[in-house]
């Protein structure tokens, strides 16, 4: 049996979906989530090999849930985007439901995924880079902390430092850890309000207070919390651009 859940914050919608599932019956609806807060936690505990994602809810909308997944389920996305805004991802060939859903492009989409046509992970992690790179899924970042969920909005954060296969993200708050690297941020921040210092950090431009001489070729620069970012040739190269140096 192929365990689905189904994450969409209209009841009416998920009702759809179920009376249609009844031509699948080898797909079990074991869970259905209003929000994507719901969702993580769902597909945590019920490890779905099949997931209905509406796109659209909210506090977190669904691309953000899934960067919270691992590991990730196959998607079939629900979304009121019309057909143009969909064209950009048809190259990821992972399948749309456009609402109101058509019982026949239902039976489509389910079928490529009963035969298995492509990988789902790959796919989706393919368009969860290609969203993130649009300005409005730029401005904030979605995080898990323990079992929670946090929302940091882009200006709360200090800076960004590489940690093995995560980023630290540095805020006020404290330190939290995004499964991304340093490179996807440096390309999707704001490169008017985050510079790629050194190899290993990148800093909100505000928060600097002072850059100092440091070794041959190097610099720091000293933040507004008082903490020490080493700059490299580089990275001080870009810095005296945007500061006008």
């Amino acid at each position: 049996m192929i365990k689905a859940v189904l994450i969409d914050d209209e009841p009416l919608s998920r009702e759809i979906i179920k009376s249609y599932l009844k031509k699948f019956p080898s797909i079990e609806v074991v869970d259905e989530c209003n929000d994507g807060f719901e969702g993580v936690k769902s597909i945590q505990q019920h490890q779905p090999e099949l997931v209905f994602l509406d796109i659209q809810m909210p506090k977190i909308n669904g691309f953000e849930m899934l960067e919270l997944v691992s590991p990730m389920p196959a998607v079939i996305f629900i979304t009121a985007f019309d057909e143009f805004a969909l064209k950009a991802f048809e190259a990821n060939a992972i399948d749309y439901l456009l609402k109101p859903v058509a019982e026949d492009r239902f039976e489509k989409a389910v079928q490529k995924f009963l035969d298995k046509v492509s990988p789902a992970e790959t796919q989706t992690s393919s368009l969860l880079e290609k969203m993130a790179q649009t300005p409005a899924q730029n401005n904030r970042v979605v995080v898990k902390t323990g079992n929670k969920v946090k929302i940091i909005p882009i200006h709360e954060i200090q800076y960004l430092e590489a940690d093995d296969d995560f980023v630290k993200i540095i805020t006020a708050e404290g330190t939290f850890l995004k499964n991304k690297t340093m490179t996807f941020y440096e390309q999707t921040l704001d490169g008017n309000q985050f510079v790629r210092v050194h190899r290993s950090y990148i800093v909100h431009i505000s928060q600097i207070t002072k850059i100092e001489p440091y070794q041959k070729e190097t610099h720091l620069a000293i933040l507004r919390n008082g903490q020490q970012i080493p700059i490299s040739k580089t990275g001080y190269a870009k810095l005296k651009i945007i500061l006008g140096l």
